[in-house]
């Protein structure tokens, strides 16, 4: 068998006229995975990186991957590795990607990435996408099949975040299932958002456990979808109501209570109290005068430590209402500083 049956054989692969397979063993130090870029809303495109760990030696391979064609669409399939490689080619919701290195040469090794699928959205809304199988031939002709279980990438598109400064945060915390859309189709970043729905954020966030605490909010419904994150937020020192019994949960949050509950929440995750934290700057935004004088020390650590930032280079805005990519830009912040991110 010479080198150049190699293509032969992954082509006859793609269109069913025989398999190249062989056993997968338990000993195999190889691992599989994707990464996905940015979605471009605009376009609707993707790329999906097939990542290849330990990898002993790859002359040829062919790579199936599993998605809904009602929803996506391939658009292109490329590799670095030289060669020669067969048109993407998708039947029965898979798209099949195969490649070969040309000559007397050896296989690829190490850490590599193995190829990139491109893919465009049919409609906004998610997706899941999984690596299947994995078919490699080394230099020698011998083969290995391998069956990938746990490789899967989620992709959602709002047809809302097209050219938003926020949508790169937006997306990378909803791909950690921190946040969600309000709706398949729509995030609403520039929706207000409102008190109870920020410590919502916060105590899924941060992981907070459930409390015994007595709810001291009269406002609090029980049952409401907001209680328990509520008397959570509450129990753990993050948030403070209006008055001695009341919360006001439905009221748009401002920027400067928003600001307070940001840095209460850091200094639960970091057990340093508020008090004792250290202002490394002074506000200097011209309507700091507007900031109340309860929120000036939290306003300034906020400003001094990046957590959060002015609506412009002059302007903080603290009584006017925070919106939903306002709220995840700070919370995905306050989580990359504690390193949980």
């Amino acid at each position: 068998m010479k080198r150049k049956t190699i293509l032969v054989t992954l082509i006859c692969n793609l269109y069913g006229s025989f398999v190249l397979i062989a056993p997968t063993y338990a000993e195999d130090a190889s691992k599989f995975a994707m990464t996905t870029s940015d979605t471009e809303s605009v376009s609707g495109e993707f790329t999906i990186t097939l990542k290849g760990q330990n990898i002993q030696d790859l002359y040829a391979y062919e790579a199936k991957l599993s998605f809904d064609t009602s929803k996506l669409e391939v658009v292109k399939a490329d590799t670095k590795i030289a060669g020669f490689s067969v048109s993407p080619i998708v039947k029965d919701n898979v798209v099949t990607f195969a490649h070969t290195k040309v000559g007397n040469v050896d296989g690829e090794k190490g850490d590599l990435d193995i190829g990139t699928i491109t893919f465009k959205a049919k409609k906004v809304g998610s997706s899941n996408i999984k690596w299947t199988s994995m078919k490699i031939v080394d230099h020698v002709l011998k083969n290995q099949a391998y069956t990938l279980d746990d490789s899967t990438v989620f992709t959602k598109i709002f047809s809302d975040l097209a050219g938003h400064w926020a949508k790169s945060d937006i997306m990378m915390m909803v791909d950690k299932n921190i946040v969600e859309g309000m709706d398949d189709d729509h995030f609403e970043p520039d929706t207000n958002v409102t008190r109870a729905q920020f410590a919502t954020l916060l105590s899924k966030a941060l992981n907070l456990k459930e409390t015994t605490v007595k709810n001291p909010f009269t406002d609090v419904a029980t049952g409401s979808w907001y209680e328990n994150a509520v008397k959570n937020a509450y129990a753990a020192g993050i948030i403070d109501g209006i008055s001695n019994n009341e919360f006001a949960p439905e009221k748009n949050i401002t920027r400067e209570e928003m600001t307070a509950m940001l840095i209460r929440a850091k200094s639960q995750a970091t057990g340093t109290k508020v008090e004792d934290m250290t202002v490394n700057t002074s506000i200097h935004f011209n309507d700091e005068d507007a900031v109340s004088v309860w929120a000036q020390k939290v306003v300034n650590l906020a400003v001094g430590s990046g957590l959060m930032n002015g609506r412009t280079d002059q302007i903080f805005a603290p009584q006017e209402h925070a919106n939903r990519a306002e709220a995840v830009v700070v919370l995905k912040r306050l989580l990359a500083g504690l390193g949980t991110i």
